[in-house]
């Protein structure tokens, strides 16, 4: 089939995707990373959820950062799947935050859709244009 033809554009593709999802996910991470405290500890609220009521602030904090830093991680392809293993993380919290508010799907479908992202993420990978492959090479040359 004539799409077969793309294949060989596959890590154009993965560029694409971790470019325009880490630059999304900057711009949602960074409001929240600069609110200050009184956010971060709304945000680490959201963990008692899942039975955690440790440090709300801190870990509210820790999800500002992952937002941001990992959307900019994403963006350079450096640590990807770590990266994404904390982004998913917290858009599991996020999920479940919204599902145990009895919140309707169209509320968080988009925290759940970026879980999924960012799990297929994980077994994915960066591609061939990232800072992950390019140290990879240097390290094994």
């Amino acid at each position: 089939m004539i799409f077969h033809k793309l294949d060989k554009y596959r890590d154009w593709g993965l560029l694409i995707l971790r470019v325009g999802i880490g630059v999304m996910f900057m711009c949602h991470g960074f409001p929240k990373l600069t609110a200050g405290p009184e956010v971060w500890q709304k945000l680490g609220e959201a963990l008692s959820t899942i039975g955690i009521h440790f440090a709300p602030t801190i870990m509210g904090l820790i999800a500002a950062i992952s937002e941001f830093g990992g959307g900019l991680l994403l963006v350079l392809g450096l640590f990807t799947r770590p990266a994404c293993l904390f982004l998913v993380s917290t858009m599991v919290v996020a999920t479940l935050m919204h599902v145990r508010s009895g919140d309707p799907f169209v509320k968080y479908s988009h925290a759940l859709e970026s879980a999924i992202l960012f799990f297929s993420l994980l077994f994915i990978g960066p591609g061939k244009i990232s800072l992950d492959e390019k140290l990879s090479k240097n390290k094994d040359g």
